[in-house]
C-alpha cells in the first residue's frame, strides 16, 4: 500500500482519537476542530480499513477501491449521520457541511489511491 495512504491513515487516527479524548475530557477546542475535523477524517479511515481487508480477503495486493465504492461509503455516512440518526437521537444533528466533508475526504482518498496505483505501474 502507498506510504502516503498509510501516513494519512495513521495521522488521521491519531488526530481523530486525540479530538475524541479531548472532547470526553471537556477540553475546549476551536469550533472547527470540535465540529468538523473528525467528520473529514472518518471516511478515509473507513476506506483504508476496507481496502486493507479487501486486499487480505482477496489475496490481492493490487486491489483498489473503485470510484463507486468510495462514493457509496460517503453517501452511506451522509444518509446515516445527517438524515437517519438525527431523527431518532438528539446527539446527532443534521449539517450540510458534514455532508460536504464526507464527500471531499472520500475524493481525497480516491485521489491518493489512484496516485499510488499510478506509481505502482
Amino acid at each position: 500500500m502507498n506510504t502516503t495512504i498509510k501516513f494519512y491513515f495513521f495521522i488521521s487516527v491519531i488526530v481523530g482519537v486525540s479530538i475524541y479524548i479531548a472532547q470526553k475530557q471537556n477540553i475546549d477546542l476551536p469550533l472547527i476542530v470540535n465540529n468538523y475535523v473528525n467528520d473529514f477524517l472518518i471516511v478515509p479511515i473507513c476506506l483504508t480499513i476496507s481496502l486493507v481487508l479487501l486486499r487480505f480477503t482477496r489475496n490481492d495486493e493490487d486491489y483498489y477501491l473503485r470510484f463507486y465504492h468510495v462514493l457509496y461509503l460517503a453517501l452511506f455516512y451522509a444518509v446515516l449521520f445527517e438524515y437517519v440518526l438525527p431523527q431518532f437521537y438528539e446527539r446527532y444533528t443534521s449539517d450540510r457541511v458534514d455532508i460536504m466533508l464526507y464527500f471531499l475526504s472520500a475524493m481525497l482518498f480516491y485521489y491518493l489511491q489512484r496516485k499510488s496505483k499510478a506509481h505502482a505501474n
